[in-house]
């Protein structure tokens, strides 16, 4: 039996190993964008036994123990929260805002962020908690 031996280039590529590679890089952006939501202020947040997912915002004001407010990672006085509100929701896309306060804060302090958004028009408000075990 006689082999035929060719020394010509292949033709034809297979691409089925690039495809994996690809489709398995899109899953890991995929499921690790789910994890960059949170800000760099570290707060211990209320627990809640059904709570839901909030939707990605732009819009976070965290509050510490310590009564400190922050929108985004940046420290802010609560006199200036509205001012810096009004210039973040021309390029946010929805009109919510996620308030993450620490479960020592006192109300008074949340209703003030909330006064202050609304006086910005910021409609829907979302108070963020943690799945209570």
């Amino acid at each position: 039996m006689k082999f035929q031996m060719s020394n010509k280039p292949l033709s034809i590529f297979n691409f089925s190993s690039l495809t994996d590679i690809v489709l398995l890089l899109l899953i890991f952006f995929l499921l690790t964008s789910q994890f960059v939501i949170q800000t760099g202020v570290k707060v211990q947040l209320p627990g809640a036994q059904f709570n839901e997912q909030a939707s990605p915002s732009r819009l976070i004001v965290t509050i510490t123990a310590a009564e400190k407010v922050f929108f985004g990672p940046e420290e802010t006085l609560i006199q200036e929260l509205a001012g810096k509100l009004s210039l973040a929701l021309d390029k946010a896309p929805e009109k919510s805002l996620i308030i993450r306060a620490d479960k020592k804060v006192n109300i008074d302090l949340v209703i003030q962020v909330i006064d202050a958004a609304k006086g910005v028009g910021i409609d829907k408000f979302t108070i963020e908690t943690e799945k209570q075990i």
